[in-house]
């Protein structure tokens, strides 16, 4: 993720406001093309911080259309997600042929992948999240089936979702390393929670009976990572569910509980470990359930390419 950095054109000679914008946003996010309706006397503050795998800004300027194009696209070198809050006026995006406006108190998700266009016509103030796929992916199924939807964040998890960006972009300075990986980690997880329970079911191939037991599962698997009885016997029993219902719901998303249960487990040991580089990796396996480094350490590389060692190393 980019460091943190804070901008404003206050500082820049009216004649390179623009182009000194235009590089800011790039460091921000990513390289967009920008069309500005009064280069000279625009006006912008830009603040970004990292947090984890979460990179969390506050964006306040002049009108501006974003336009992400092709060009820019081949020289990504990772597929990444944007997702707005606009606190002022209205947002208007379009992308894969569906055009959509959003209201403060509601969010909207952009593809970094894919062509786009962003504008407001009035002065914003704007919250923006940057999510690497993988990280999204982690904690939601298909996370681009819900690219260019508005999702209302006026109530119930959506609103405590927005409540947390506001506060952790306030104190987003005064925060420690290990402090920031933490919140950044519980933003992902309460999108992905605000995500599962929008789902739609038209876009699934899954009943909403099937898709809702599926998502209670999931939840009680992230409650009890580090329960050792934690099995699909367990789970069965607390969800009220038949161990074999339990298993046939797997095979929907082409996996079976076991290996949601692992891979779980491997994701909050690998956050563990960046939150904590001082923790031993024998006390993070054994914590997660691992009871054999030597498994742990090659179910890890397995799926994250790396050995905890190594992650370790690269995280310090």
């Amino acid at each position: 993720m980019t460091a943190g950095f804070t901008f404003s054109t206050a500082t820049t000679a009216p004649q390179h406001r623009s182009s000194r914008w235009n590089a800011m946003i790039a460091k921000a996010y990513f390289p967009l093309e920008l069309q500005f309706r009064d280069p000279i006397h625009f006006n912008g503050q830009l603040s970004c911080q990292s947090l984890g795998h979460v990179g969390l800004s506050r964006l306040t300027s002049d009108p501006v259309n974003f336009e992400r194009r092709r060009a820019h696209i081949r020289e990504a070198r990772e597929e990444e997600y944007l997702i707005t809050l606009p606190r002022a006026t209205s947002v208007e995006f379009r992308q894969l042929g569906c055009d959509v406006r959003c209201d403060p108190g509601g969010f909207i998700i952009e593809r970094g992948d894919e062509p786009y266009r962003f504008m407001y016509e009035n002065p914003n103030d704007l919250f923006v999240l940057k999510v690497g796929r993988k990280a999204l992916a982690e904690r939601v199924r298909q996370p681009d089936r819900f690219c260019a939807r508005v999702f209302d964040a006026t109530s119930g998890t959506a609103s405590l979702f927005s409540t947390m960006v506001n506060q952790a972009q306030s104190q987003s300075a005064d925060l420690g390393a290990s402090a920031a990986e933490t919140i950044g980690r519980q933003l992902l997880e309460l999108l992905g929670l605000v995500l599962d329970e929008t789902t739609d079911a038209s876009t699934s191939t899954l009943s909403t009976v099937r898709t809702a037991h599926i998502a209670r599962v999931e939840k009680f698997i992230r409650a009890n990572l580090k329960n050792p009885d934690l099995s699909p016997d367990l789970i069965a029993e607390c969800c009220g569910i038949s161990k074999r219902y339990l298993h046939d719901l797997f095979k929907d998303v082409n996996g079976t509980v076991s290996q949601q249960i692992r891979d779980q487990r491997l994701i909050a040991a690998k956050d563990r470990l960046a939150a904590a580089p001082g923790l031993a990796i024998a006390e993070v396996a054994y914590r997660f359930g691992f009871s054999d480094q030597a498994q742990f350490s090659r179910l890890f590389k397995s799926k994250f390419g790396m050995t905890p060692s190594d992650f370790k190393s690269a995280s310090s």
